[in-house]
């Protein structure tokens, strides 16, 4: 079993996505979690509505600070545009995904960046077993 560790800025978007569509796709095989360096008040509405689409509700969840035993505890840590800020910790295997930030823009950007990381996760899980 690997756990994923999903960081953005804020942890109120693209990290909250990342987590909840990669724990439904490892149905238990893997697990989870995300954070952000500069976690936000709450899940950004735009991301609330486009996950809801999918019947997985974000709006409960609340964006918790990056540390380093978060960053410890990851086999895999995925980074999305916080750069410099993430720790790095010798030994984890980092990747980077080039996604960006959905606060505040139209529903269908969002939506196209919550396709985009479902691929992505996908493709993570694939590799993975």
């Amino acid at each position: 079993m690997a756990h994923a560790l999903f960081v953005c800025l804020q942890n109120a978007g693209r990290s909250q996505m990342s987590q909840a569509l990669f724990e439904r796709t490892a149905e238990g095989r893997h697990s989870a979690e995300s954070a952000g360096t500069t976690p936000g008040d709450r899940v950004h509405p735009e991301v609330v509505e486009v996950m809801r689409e999918l019947d997985i509700d974000l709006a409960d969840r609340v964006p918790q600070r990056l540390t380093d035993e978060l960053a410890r505890a990851a086999d895999i840590v995925v980074t999305m545009g916080c750069g410099d800020q993430c720790p790095y910790i010798p030994g984890k295997r980092y990747l980077d995904w080039d996604l960006e930030d959905p606060k505040g823009l139209p529903v269908e950007r969002v939506r196209a960046i919550r396709d985009d990381i479902a691929a992505r996760v996908d493709g993570l899980i694939a590799e993975l077993g």
